[in-house]
């Protein structure tokens, strides 16, 4: 896979992560700054780590799944898998400026 073949995979896979929302903020999980790493294998495995707004939130059970089959289903994505972590815990300041302006906070 070409750096740039790489490139417009990865433009393809934040397009869609963009596509996935957090059921109790009405901001998609990019801009929410959930997503901490995206990783492109060269066979085309995606790699994600992200995290949620906080450890009890309702969709921790679902949420992952939902990210790992919008990934997977992007063209030209062999597989995807996503890790959860806490570390660094997630806070308002990892919004984007839209996100942050969309909801009040700026």
């Amino acid at each position: 896979m070409t750096p740039e073949e790489k490139k417009q995979l990865e433009e393809s896979i934040i397009n869609s992560l963009k596509s996935v929302y957090d059921p109790e903020i009405p901001v998609d999980i990019y801009e929410l700054g959930l997503i901490y790493d995206v990783v492109i294998h060269d066979d085309a495995s995606v790699y994600i780590k992200m995290t949620l707004t906080s450890p009890a939130c309702p969709v921790a059970g679902t949420l992952p799944g939902e990210v790992e089959q919008k990934v997977a289903g992007v063209q030209g994505v062999k597989s995807a898998k996503v890790e959860i972590t806490f570390e660094p815990p997630w806070d308002r300041t990892m919004m984007s400026e839209a996100a942050q302006l969309e909801l009040g906070f700026m």
